[in-house]
């Protein structure tokens, strides 16, 4: 505040100025002692009135292309100079009141728009081309941190998620108790140990108590810790840690995506970048990049492999995900559903990780939860509240601070309405909705 005040006068000194000598004009022309006092008084406050303007326009100034949403304070000083100066002076005070009272009105309608979740419009994403194997370990490590965490040192932020979507169940930090999935702090030197576990069954993938044996017909078993990161993440079901399966598969069935297919689809170059940020982030020597794309290569049929290129959605905060005019589901995939959500009637959509969204029937009754601190009173309003505010209610049974907080910002309105329209139609028990 202290900053705004020197800011404003910077602004209005001039205005001060000219107050302070109509002052001593006018007390120098008024001819008895009530007079002087009448004089000082209205100065003063003309000078009051005035710096609270400027202070908005210092507030305005400061604060109009941040994230602030500070930007309505400014229309409220305005309010507050008008009503005074329709108090003190009653020869303006009819027209101080009216444009006060339009100053208010303006503050109100700024406020709540600012207030409201903020969605960004979808111009299409700018393509950047990465030539991953050209870069250097700490280059590659960085992309990776990018990939998972959506930024270089991201990893040190809680709740930040790229689109590699792994803190979603998986923790990075050293002693990290994770719940959903293995911590991963360490995998460079554990991935070899996995591969001695009973369970793992090196040489014989057919015993393997898991409901998938192999990647692929013949891909066999990981040789090596590398080939364990890489198979781990083509195939999550062929081995799962103990502790880690699907509720009810005695550890037959993991709840992990297939990274390499849609919802996340990292290519090749990803999956080496994201390898190699585990193993530089902890000062290891990471194998080189033909070594790490050699081991997915061995897991990942020809046919299966995403097209390479490392291209990237730039956009406020982060990337742009969808902006509405994508099918519905090419739109829930970019937005990362499936990673976590089984989505009744879209393909691929079977993630294990949150509830199944058939919101349509669930919806109803969560409102009516004696838990519930929402303010949604129908099916939409909830699917809406979900998915911007994702923590105002947590379904039983899941943990909180699991689904992304950003989608105001990388998901367009479009888009959101889009998702809300042919979820708030999903029903337990009745037919699918069309797919427009």
């Amino acid at each position: 505040m202290v900053e705004l005040i020197k800011e404003a006068i910077g602004i209005g000194w001039p205005v001060f100025l000219l107050l302070i000598g109509l002052l001593l004009y006018m007390q120098a022309s008024a001819s008895d002692p009530e007079q002087k006092k009448a004089v000082t008084f209205k100065t003063m406050i003309g000078m009051l009135c005035a710096l609270l303007v400027f202070i908005a326009i210092a507030n305005y100034k400061n604060n109009f292309y941040g994230e602030s949403r500070l930007l309505p304070v400014s229309l409220v000083m305005i309010t507050v100079m008008a009503f005074i100066m329709g108090l003190y002076f009653p020869n303006i005070g009819a027209l101080m009141k009216i444009g006060g009272f339009m100053f208010f009105v303006a503050a109100a309608l700024s406020g709540y728009g600012n207030w409201l979740p903020q969605v960004e419009g979808g111009f299409p994403p700018p393509e950047v081309k990465l030539d991953f194997q050209s870069m250097s370990a700490q280059q590659l490590g960085d992309e990776g941190e990018k990939i998972i965490f959506g930024g270089i040192g991201a990893s040190k932020t809680q709740g930040a998620i790229g689109k590699g979507q792994c803190p979603l169940c998986h923790g990075f930090q050293q002693g990290f108790l994770s719940e959903r999935a293995p911590n991963l702090y360490g995998i460079p030197d554990r991935a070899a140990e996995r591969l001695k576990e009973p369970n793992y069954h090196m040489n014989d993938p057919a015993s393997r108590p898991s409901v998938q044996k192999e990647a692929f017909e013949g891909s066999g078993t990981a040789t090596n810790g590398q080939e364990y990161i890489a198979e781990s993440h083509a195939c999550p079901s062929c081995y799962v840690v103990p502790g880690f399966g699907v509720k009810g598969s005695n550890d037959g069935e993991s709840p992990m995506p297939t990274i390499h297919k849609p919802p996340i689809s990292l290519n090749l170059g990803e999956l080496a970048a994201v390898d190699t940020w585990m193993y530089v982030r902890e000062g290891k020597d990471a194998p080189a990049y033909e070594d790490i794309v050699a081991s997915y290569e061995k897991f990942i049929p020809e046919k299966d492999r995403p097209a390479e290129g490392g291209e990237e959605e730039a956009g406020p905060g982060g990337s742009l995900l969808a902006d509405g005019s994508e099918p519905i589901d090419k739109l829930f995939m970019k937005a990362g559903c499936p990673g976590c959500h089984t989505v009744p009637g879209i393909e691929g959509a079977t993630g294990k990780v949150g509830p199944v969204l058939f919101e349509g029937s669930n919806a109803p009754n969560r409102i009516k939860d004696p838990g519930y601190k929402g303010k949604a009173k129908s099916v939409k309003e909830y699917i809406t509240e979900s998915i911007l505010d994702p923590n105002l209610y947590v379904v039983k049974d899941y943990p909180p601070d699991q689904m992304p907080k950003d989608f105001g910002v990388k998901l367009s309105a479009g888009a959101v309405n889009k998702i809300v329209d042919y979820l708030s139609q999903l029903k337990e028990g009745q037919p699918l909705p069309p797919k427009e």
